[in-house]
């Protein structure tokens, strides 16, 4: 979509058609509808609202009810932030006592939407015009005030009482980027701004020796979706490490000291996502007082399930053949017939073992399949309070 549809679709003309093609979804067939509305508009506006119209619907699971009043492009959506988690960012800098956010890279306004939403001031800066038009319609839309220009993100300062946010575009022409160095701005750019003020959002499979020495690193799952990284700056950090599970939130923060390694227990705990790659299982197996089942696995036991929700718990109620012929023996005698495998640390494909197992029995099961030591172990577990 360039500029000069998306400001038609601004227009008394285009939000009448974005709102009955929104009302007619359903009740007319896609082609029907599409064929009759060219009729008495211009096709590139009739594409342009059935695009509003389908990424209107897609974007509640990220915007909530707000998704019907806002703009969006397809890639600007896949990038956004959830709604869930933009606010508890924009909450943590009110905490903080910023007054102004200067977001570089604001894309369409996602974040934007939920800083100003808690009382900040905004300035969202962006270098797609069509991403910065869209970004002032969705202040406007939602009657949120935010200043937003277009300009080069690597001559744009913050004022002396602003901090910088950043999301570092992880998109090219090609897919989906997973090198820091490939991301848009480059990362050299993103490390000096985290020497000021500012906080940045990354990849949540940022690698730990990407982090500037002495930012905070927060890894930040939602409803059980582990979503993203984000960078404090040294003079906005409260510690080196932090995992935060929403809604709640939940948090766990420490320097990433290891576990000890212990024998089995009557528990196993499956940690958060966020607590995984923040390098927190050692923090939480303090907290739980419990140990790892393997040095090399993210599987903590003890003798008590954990009731925090930091991790899933899964009472161990036996120990079973590792073998497939055996496992599978083991199981019917069972009575098994729906099996879920849950494997850390060993080459099998859960999918496909379950096909080939052939259970037909009438109860349910949890099996997790382990690398422990030198060899594999095979537990039969119940999930806490299933």
């Amino acid at each position: 979509m360039d500029l000069a549809t998306f400001e038609r679709l601004l227009t008394d003309e285009g939000r009448a058609l974005v709102a009955e093609v929104h009302a007619r979804a359903g009740v007319e067939s896609d082609l029907a509808l599409g064929t009759r509305l060219r009729r008495e508009h211009d096709p590139a506006l009739v594409a342009a609202a059935v695009t509003q119209n389908h990424l209107r619907s897609k974007a509640v699971a990220k915007f909530g009810p707000d998704a019907a009043d806002l703009w969006f492009t397809h890639d600007a959506l896949e990038q956004s932030t959830r709604h869930t988690v933009a606010t508890a960012r924009a909450e943590r800098l009110l905490d903080h006592g910023v007054p102004g956010v200067l977001d570089l890279g604001c894309s369409i306004g996602g974040d934007l939407l939920a800083l100003a939403r808690v009382g900040l001031r905004v300035r969202g800066v962006e270098q797609d015009p069509v991403r910065a038009a869209i970004a002032r319609a969705n202040l406007a839309a939602l009657g949120l005030d935010g200043e937003v220009s277009t300009a080069d993100l690597a001559e744009v300062e913050a004022r002396a009482d602003e901090v910088v946010f950043l999301d570092p575009a992880r998109r090219s022409g090609t897919g989906r980027v997973f090198d820091v160095e490939a991301m848009e701005p480059p990362w050299t750019l993103v490390t000096a701004r985290l020497e000021e003020r500012a906080v940045v959002k990354t990849m949540p499979g940022i690698e730990h020796r990407h982090l500037p020495d002495g930012v905070e690193a927060q890894w930040v799952s939602d409803g059980g979706d582990l979503v993203e990284a984000c960078l404090w700056s040294p003079d906005l950090a409260t510690t080196s490490r932090r995992a935060t599970l929403l809604p709640g939130p939940l948090e766990l923060t420490g320097d990433g000291s290891p576990a000890e390694v212990g024998p089995l227990g009557t528990w196993l705990h499956e940690p958060d996502d966020a607590v995984t790659r923040a390098g927190l299982v050692g923090a939480l197996a303090q907290r739980l007082d419990a140990r790892l089942l393997d040095p090399h696995l993210a599987y903590l036991t003890s003798d008590g399930p954990s009731t925090d929700g930091l991790a899933r718990s899964f009472r161990v109620v036996e120990e079973l053949p590792y073998r497939e012929k055996q496992l599978r023996a083991a199981l019917v005698a069972r009575d098994v017939g729906t099996l879920t495998i849950k494997k850390r640390g060993v080459d099998v494909s859960p999918e496909r073992l379950v096909r080939r197992l052939r259970l037909d029995g009438s109860r349910t099961a949890v099996v997790v399949l382990a690398r422990v030591g030198s060899g594999a172990r095979a537990f039969l577990v119940e999930p806490a309070g299933g």
